[in-house]
């Protein structure tokens, strides 16, 4: 596990965070104690190895957005991509000399001890395994992949080789999803009764955002079309990676837009004629969850919403929602500053909620100190498939459907 998420010290007892709520005069008073309380904080970052991982990354979009470079236990000895002048970009923000045509090649280079996938969605899992048979360890963006088949093959073929994956979900080191991950393992949330969570990300018609996501040079991007629910993991991370349930049904109900030529049966690679899903699960323990993506609503954005039997958390949102923690009636607000947990180097500003940095961290320290990731394959698929039967659900006016587990055997 990461070090952001053991249970927290007995120092932090709920009795002490309920302290911390109800004893505030008011809530000014209230919000800057919870803020400051240094039993909220995570652990101050110490060096424990001189290792340095080599790592080559593949992908000059989002691949640019990471901090290998600046880890004092990662180099960066390769870079790739399929497109020069993206290369060229790797090469110069990681500051390596050493580039590939592709990834085929790449992995062939045995000084090449792991790689990071940020390539295209649907070919993750094909690049995931390419990487597992050439004995390279491998990370990847969201989703880990869109069918159970591939699901399937990569929990063969992590299981096969021993090696390490890890799936680079951002809303997992969001700081509301941190805090939610403390409080929950020390009991301040009491049972979780009910999450719902959010992921919008609006490409209307004829916006520029949609034709730079949808279209490079005049040809479609994987993103042209792309099903909702087959891109879930900014939502059920809210879930799955705070309480570690597992999502075992759902009925989702998708939206299809009037007149748009993006969406249909024939209108692109995935025979998707759905812009938006809302899915209603059930974990294994019993406990609904609500989870929403969609591509075409006045709404931004990643949120969630914690609710246990003793106390809630609201995260912030596009619609000008406070973050709100609220423990036996009384409201605070504020969030302690992780970074703290980072090496200093990687205490910057990043994309989703500066999760960037903590993704970089944890997947170079699990290889160093030779553990498991945080998100690990089962973890990864965890959050991925339920995403997949939501969107058959679609297509089945919302018929409750059975979600299969890919946990260890």
């Amino acid at each position: 596990m990461d070090d952001l998420t053991p249970t927290l010290p007995e120092a932090l007892s709920r009795r002490r965070f309920l302290q911390v709520a109800a004893g505030a005069a008011g809530m000014t008073a209230a919000l800057a104690e919870a803020a400051a309380a240094p039993d909220l904080m995570p652990p101050l970052w110490q060096p424990t190895s001189e290792r340095r991982l080599r790592i080559g990354v593949v992908g000059g979009g989002f691949g640019l957005s990471f901090h290998w470079h600046e880890h004092p236990n990662c180099v960066v000895e390769a870079v790739s991509d399929l497109i020069p002048d993206r290369c060229k970009a790797l090469q110069q923000r990681y500051g390596c000399a050493k580039a590939y045509p592709s990834l085929e090649e790449l992995v062939k280079d045995p000084k090449v001890e792991a790689v990071a996938i940020f390539t295209g969605a649907p070919d993750y899992a094909r690049h995931v395994l390419l990487c597992l048979e050439h004995g390279k360890h491998v990370i990847s963006a969201v989703p880990a992949c869109l069918t159970l088949e591939e699901a399937a093959a990569m929990k063969a073929k992590k299981e096969q080789t021993g090696l390490t994956y890890m799936m680079a979900e951002t809303s997992y080191y969001r700081p509301h999803t941190i805090l939610a991950r403390r409080l929950f393992r020390d009991g301040a949330f009491g049972e979780m009764v009910y999450c719902e969570a959010e992921y919008y990300h609006p490409w209307q018609p004829g916006s520029a955002e949609r034709h730079n996501l949808a279209f490079r040079n005049g040809e479609r991007t994987w993103r042209y079309g792309l099903p909702p629910m087959l891109y879930p993991t900014h939502s059920t991370a809210f879930l799955v990676g705070v309480t570690g349930e597992r999502l075992t049904r759902v009925s989702c109900v998708g939206h299809r837009p009037a007149g748009d030529d993006m969406y249909g049966a024939e209108a692109n690679v995935y025979k998707n004629p759905f812009d938006a899903g809302m899915g209603m699960f059930l974990t294994a323990a019993g406990h609904p969850f609500r989870c929403n993506v969609s591509w075409n609503i006045h709404a931004h954005g990643e949120r969630a919403q914690w609710f246990g039997s003793k106390g809630a958390l609201y995260s912030d949102g596009s619609g000008g929602q406070p973050t709100s923690i609220q423990v036996v009636g009384k409201n605070t607000g504020g969030l302690p500053d992780f970074m703290t947990a980072l090496p200093p180097a990687l205490r910057v500003d990043s994309g989703h909620g500066g999760s960037h940095p903590f993704l970089t961290h944890e997947f170079v320290m699990a290889l160093v100190q030779e553990r498991a990731p945080a998100i690990d394959l089962y973890e990864a698929l965890a959050y991925t498939v339920p995403g997949i039967v939501a969107h058959q659900s679609c297509f089945k006016d919302g018929e409750q459907l059975p979600i299969p587990s890919f946990d260890r055997a």
